[in-house]
């Protein structure tokens, strides 16, 4: 999922799939879900949970964005659930195209982490194998953010504004998760929301680093071949061989957008890293 405006939208409530008719706003769905909890003990790597929206056909983007699948909910959702995570992990492909800023752009949200002794704003990891991000990204202009490049290259990014780390893994390939315990072990990350796209997602889940899913099923047929180029599925990559089994954990409606929460109960490793 990407970085999407109307953070506060009035609309935007949501309710269980049963005949209570209680509404929630994102928050309070973030709060009930106890997404705020934090282990007792440093974990070896951090809590993964990972955010994706997909049409009711599979399609990941239009146009090659997330945006048009969005709705109201969706986004109050994609925002309270970034407000939660020590860390936003994102794929290279989709900050360059959804032109990732700011992560928390509502003042209220910051001023929830800051009540919670949490930093204003979550971490930003990019994951960019051979950090190819351009110059003009918002993200990494934006002054006294904190933004930590997982990357296989030894080069750096000039000096823009943000506070850049890097977390290098050696060889050709990207050793997730060996970046994913540096995280852990360097920035004290335990939990960690991975917005996609859908390549990063299907390498986390093919090196068995996903422990819950929330995907949002949009009320749209898309149509178009998934193997075109341009029509990418939540999952893009080979496939996951035995599949990763999920368990239902929760379910929410707004109008038609269906809200789910999956546990990732089986995975095995996909064989060889993920590229």
């Amino acid at each position: 999922m990407a970085e999407l405006p109307s953070e506060t939208d009035p609309r935007a409530e949501l309710e269980p799939l049963d005949a209570s008719g209680e509404r929630l706003s994102a928050v309070e769905v973030a709060e009930r879900l106890g997404l705020w909890e934090r282990p007792s003990e440093p974990p070896p790597r951090p809590l993964v949970r990972l955010n994706m929206i997909a049409t009711a056909d599979g399609r990941a983007t239009l146009s090659g964005k997330s945006g048009p699948i969005s709705g109201a909910a969706d986004r109050q959702l994609f925002h309270a659930l970034r407000a939660t995570a020590d860390a936003v992990l994102v794929g290279a492909g989709t900050v360059r195209t959804e032109r990732y800023g700011r992560l928390l752009h509502d003042a209220s949200l910051r001023e929830l982490r800051e009540r919670r002794g949490l930093a204003p704003e979550p971490l930003a990891c990019v994951i960019s194998g051979r950090l190819m991000l351009p110059d003009d990204l918002p993200l990494l202009r934006q002054p006294d953010t904190g933004v930590v490049i997982v990357t296989a290259s030894e080069a750096s990014l000039p000096e823009q504004g943000a506070k850049i780390d890097y977390v290098r893994t050696p060889g050709p390939q990207l050793d997730l998760p060996a970046a994913l315990a540096e995280l852990a072990g360097r920035f004290a990350v335990t939990s960690a929301l991975c917005e996609g796209g859908p390549h990063l997602a299907w390498q986390l889940l093919a090196a068995g680093l996903v422990d819950e899913i929330f995907l949002t099923v949009a009320p749209l047929l898309a149509g178009g071949d998934p193997a075109g180029g341009e029509a990418l599925r939540m999952l893009a990559g080979g496939e996951l061989d035995p599949p990763a089994q999920l368990d239902l954990l929760g379910a929410l409606r707004s109008e038609s957008y269906l809200f789910l929460r999956y546990a990732v109960t089986s995975v095995r490793p996909s064989a060889g890293p993920p590229a």
